[in-house]
């Protein structure tokens, strides 16, 4: 089974008060905008507080989506060769003693990719194999555990990274006044993180005290496609986000975990971490619901969407780092990583400490 060595969460130093992120924003409204519905957006979605990209003040002006990817170029590589370097830092691996990295992102674009960009920082060797990312959107921080499983199983004796690098702020319409312009202002916030996993056969394998991943399992919802994405031109990205989306998760994405779990003898009550993508309040309390399971299952994602916001494919990542520095379960412990994203999609990883 692949092992996972360590994880790791680089957030941007600019960090404000959820109440002071909404006030800066309702500024930039348009005059005919009611300021009191962006308030209420903002207290609904149960975020204490982000971590920008940039100074608060700098979200104000409107750049094209030129200026805006170069920011985000520049930022992205700043946080995601920091995530890298305290990761292999974290595993005891030097980066040359890497076989593969893949790389995923949503809130920005660069050719050659960001784990190019990083390659001679991290000490990359020049035949590492590369797999970069896009359209994954908050499901790729899970889905690229899955693929990274998936390429150790059949070498074992490989080491691999996985980079998450998400700059939400910098997608920001302040001219967007719809609800899910107002949604996507209020909930996401900025981050990176990368992870290290080994295959059993690798001389590190049997260390740390990191998960190993048991199975996975990928679902795309036909007929969802238009719910959740991007509507992408010369402004850059505009969310697109469906009232419908909770729905989904309560209709299909329960009985997708419910019948993963029952495939290896398992059901939601025995698992003992959920690693799953704060999506937004919502979507939390109707997969509790629909799991039956107390609110505290899911008290880790309810601390980080409080916390940091939604990192997009970056959350999983923030979770599981943040589980693993308060104290791993106990061997023997089951966890499931749980995430969504645009198709409709959700990405399961089951876990064994």
């Amino acid at each position: 089974m692949t092992r996972v060595l360590a994880v790791h969460s680089v957030l941007p130093p600019h960090r404000y008060p959820q109440t002071e992120i909404a006030a800066a924003l309702a500024r930039c409204l348009p005059p005919d905008c009611d300021p009191a519905l962006l308030h209420r957006v903002h207290a609904s979605v149960r975020v204490e507080s982000r971590h920008l990209a940039l100074p608060l003040e700098r979200y104000g002006a409107a750049h094209d989506f030129g200026t805006t990817n170069a920011l985000f170029v520049e930022a992205a590589l700043e946080l995601g060769g920091r995530a890298v370097e305290l990761a292999l830092a974290d595993a005891a691996l030097a980066g040359a003693e890497l076989d593969v990295v893949l790389s995923t992102t949503v809130t920005g674009l660069a050719t050659p990719s960001l784990e190019a960009r990083l390659a001679v920082r991290a000490g990359l060797r020049p035949d590492v194999r590369r797999v970069p990312l896009f359209g994954l959107g908050c499901a790729a921080g899970a889905a690229g555990l899955a693929h990274l499983h998936e390429y150790l199983t059949g070498r074992p004796d490989q080491a691999a990274l996985l980079l998450s690098t998400e700059l939400c702020s910098l997608t920001l319409q302040t001219a967007d006044t719809s609800m899910a312009g107002l949604v996507g202002g209020a909930l996401f916030g900025d981050g990176a993180g990368a992870l290290v996993v080994v295959g059993d056969a690798h001389r590190l394998s049997g260390t740390g005290t990191g998960p190993s991943v048991v199975a996975t399992r990928s679902r795309l919802y036909p007929g969802t496609e238009h719910l959740l994405g991007w509507d992408i031109g010369h402004w850059g990205f505009r969310l697109l986000l469906g009232r419908e989306v909770p729905e989904l998760v309560r209709l299909h994405v329960a009985e997708e975990v419910e019948t993963f779990l029952a495939g290896h003898d398992l059901k939601p009550s025995d698992v003992d971490a959920w690693i799953c993508h704060p999506g937004g309040p919502r979507i939390l309390d109707v997969l509790a619901d629909a799991l039956a399971l107390p609110e505290s299952a899911f008290a880790a994602s309810r601390d980080s969407l409080a916390r940091v916001g939604n990192l997009s494919s970056s959350s999983v990542l923030h979770i599981l780092g943040a589980v693993q520095e308060t104290g791993p379960p106990p061997p023997g412990s089951v966890g499931l990583m749980l995430a969504f994203g645009p198709g409709f999609a959700s990405e399961l990883v089951l876990l064994r400490w």
